[in-house]
């Protein structure tokens, strides 16, 4: 079992930056690839980034070159540096932890992105 929490979300400027967290309790993060997703009113729940066990990370087009995902395997926490937001980066951002068949998620934080 793997619980996870998010933190760092809130209101920013369009153009600025951002971290998220997501702290995994439990034992043997190192074998999970981890991801961030985001939902926003009315839209489905979509994928930003993911990083495998083994570094690789993957991006979606929309926020490729703006945000960085990594993950600090001694600390059990999977970063998401988001930077230069914009209006349509607003949505509550999860993160979610999965090594087949297993799948864990947070419960969200919002990120507002508007001035």
């Amino acid at each position: 079992q793997v619980q996870l929490v998010e933190s760092g979300g809130g209101l920013v400027q369009p153009g600025g930056p951002l971290r998220l967290s997501c702290a995994a309790s439990g034992s043997r993060f190192s074998i999970y690839a981890m991801g961030w997703y985001r939902q926003a009113p009315g839209k489905q729940r979509e994928l930003v980034a993911i990083i495998t066990s083994g570094g690789i990370t993957k991006y979606a087009d929309s926020v490729k070159g703006r945000f960085t995902i990594s993950r600090d395997n001694a600390k059990n926490t999977v970063y998401l540096q988001m930077n230069s937001l914009k209006p349509e980066d607003t949505a509550v951002y999860s993160c979610n932890a999965a090594s087949m068949p297993y799948v864990y998620w947070g419960q969200g934080t919002q990120v507002t992105v508007s001035s």
